[in-house]
């Protein structure tokens, strides 16, 4: 099933390349593009009917990643962020609202109007990770003002909200949250999410908590994983004992324009709303004083190794009536 979802995402490509490179408009493109301008019939029957502007790009803010996207995130396409288990679904999720802020921040530079956002939850995942709350979206960078949350019940509704949220063009970007790999949402229906957003001129998120890497319709698909936080130096160079910093992430770019994939390990400075690489954050410690992430250095139990131990060989048993 993998193989063939992998070739009909090529086959569509060759498509769309052949189109291009013949001066002849992308046939599913042009569908989608139409079926959203069906929706004003007063601009269809006018005539008035203008192709869209060309929509900026998202730049993170480091270069080597931007480098990679070919400038930033693209404001018209689908991208796909996931964790590799429920257990980080919150860096995950920062990591797209930190998204969603720097997008804020760029449309506050223009005279445009600042267009909410749209968190589409999944029920499952939001039990396990909970939902974003107010104080933590402003401390984040971001208005609650702005921000508005939906919980559908079931999959096919969420589909469904997202498609009519991105035709809407009311939101700065939609952001939908899915649990795993469901058999309900494949490359077809990422494929029509992602000619729904470029239609539109809307991004959207695809938020994949505990999910595996599957063929999508997604420019770019980042994996996020936690990373440890940096001590803040005092304005006098000194460090604040067991003082916690910015959040961090660590981010691969597992799908791109180019081949290889990109690692790398950046932190979130909500009160500036830029990423910054923690590489290049100089963090002086006091001599011998753990870093703020460590954990404590517990002595091994008295009576039993302080390791789990292998396993070894394991035989299985016939289980009995």
């Amino acid at each position: 099933m993998a193989e063939a979802a992998v070739a009909r995402e090529t086959l569509f490509a060759l498509r769309e390349t052949i189109a291009r490179l013949e001066g002849r408009p992308i046939p599913a493109l042009a569908a989608a593009a139409h079926e959203a301008l069906a929706d004003k019939p007063a601009t269809r029957s006018a005539g008035l009917a203008k192709p869209l502007p060309e929509q900026p790009l998202l730049a993170v803010g480091v270069d080597d990643l931007d480098a990679a996207m070919q400038g930033g995130v693209a404001l018209d396409a689908l991208t796909e962020i996931r964790s590799l288990g429920l257990r980080d679904a919150g860096s995950a999720s920062g990591f797209t609202l930190a998204l969603a802020a720097r997008l804020h921040a760029q449309a506050s530079g223009t005279d445009a109007a600042i267009s909410p956002i749209l968190w589409i939850g999944d029920t499952v995942a939001t039990m396990e990770a909970g939902l974003p709350y107010a104080i933590g979206l402003q401390d984040f960078g971001l208005a609650p003002s702005a921000f508005l949350q939906a919980s559908p019940r079931k999959l096919e509704e969420a589909l469904w909200l997202a498609e009519a949220a991105l035709s809407s063009a009311a939101f700065a970007v939609v952001i939908l949250e899915v649990r795993g790999n469901p058999a309900r949402f494949g490359l077809t229906e990422s494929r029509r999410l992602a000619l729904r957003a470029k239609a539109a001129g809307r991004p959207l998120f695809l938020l994949r908590q505990g999910g595996e890497e599957e063929a999508s319709s997604a420019l770019f698909r980042f994996s996020v994983e936690p990373a440890p936080a940096q001590a803040r130096p005092l304005p006098d160079g000194s460090v604040l004992g067991g003082s916690i910093g910015h959040p961090a992430f660590r981010l691969t770019l597992e799908k791109s324009r180019k081949p290889a994939p990109l690692s790398i390990t950046l932190e979130w400075n909500a009160h500036d709303r830029r990423f910054a690489p923690v590489s290049d954050i100089q963090c002086p410690a006091f001599p011998g004083e753990p870093a703020a992430h460590s954990g404590a250095d517990l002595p091994a139990s008295a009576d039993r190794p302080h390791r789990p131990q292998a396993l070894g060989p394991v035989l299985a048993f016939d289980r009995q009536a």
